[in-house]
């Protein structure tokens, strides 16, 4: 059985979330309350991981990231995952600075959405994840369509990511405020499916708020974990 590792802390609400839903994946496929996977969880600061985005220290930041990688690689993790959309930003470099495989949770997003047959999806998550290229690389590569909000409606999307969501906040007006934005985007874009691509989103929205495919990236992400248990 291989043991996962996990770089967390980015932000902690989303890490809970990941070694939970690793858990209760792993039981479920296991069939057994009475088992428990091995993993190793190596949580690192998320503004830090801001701040090298915002000061375009990109080489800092595959530092940080790539370190937190190597020590979870050095006691013993099989392979390792970033629990976090964002510093997937740099992934490729991290990839190269260890041995053991790593699983992209943008890479898995689009295999999800093109399993679902998905032509025109859009992507929420925070400022940074938004307005680089890093997760709509793979779906324009294959011609199909990936939408964004506007810039002012990032920004707002990125603030209350960061002030409530990461803290563990959930605000009814909050969501309203997203769901107005989603569904302005679902009606001018003609989505047929919407990524989370911030893995703290799934604390405000869920498959019941939208008439269109929801992909959680954290869910898909830990699906890709469970089944490298057993490889």
């Amino acid at each position: 059985m291989k043991r996962a590792g996990i770089v967390g802390g980015l932000g902690p609400e989303s890490t809970v979330e990941y070694y939970q839903s690793f858990i209760h994946k792993y039981q479920g496929r296991v069939n057994s309350k009475q088992d428990l996977p091995e993993l190793f969880i190596n949580s690192i600061n998320m503004y830090n991981i801001f701040k090298f985005i915002s000061e375009d220290r990109l080489d800092d930041l595959i530092d940080y990231v790539g370190g937190a990688a190597q020590k979870l690689e050095s006691i013993g993790a099989d392979f390792v995952v970033i629990s976090a959309n964002t510093p997937h930003i740099v992934f490729d470099e991290v990839k190269k600075k260890v041995n053991v495989p790593m699983f992209s949770i943008v890479e898995e997003t689009y295999r999800k959405a093109d399993a679902l047959g998905l032509k025109n999806v859009g992507l929420l998550g925070t400022k940074f994840t938004m307005e680089h290229d890093f997760f709509k690389k793979p779906f324009l590569e294959s011609s199909k369509k990936i939408a964004v909000p506007s810039e002012e409606e990032q920004q707002f999307i990125h603030q209350r990511i960061v002030d409530e969501l990461e803290n563990g906040i959930v605000k009814e007006d909050t969501k309203e405020a997203f769901l107005k934005i989603i569904n302005k985007m679902t009606r001018e874009e003609n989505l047929d499916g919407l990524i989370l691509g911030c893995t703290e989103l799934p604390m405000i929205l869920n498959d019941e708020d939208v008439d269109i495919a929801l992909l959680n990236t954290m869910e898909i992400h830990v699906d890709k974990m469970v089944d490298q248990v057993f490889k």
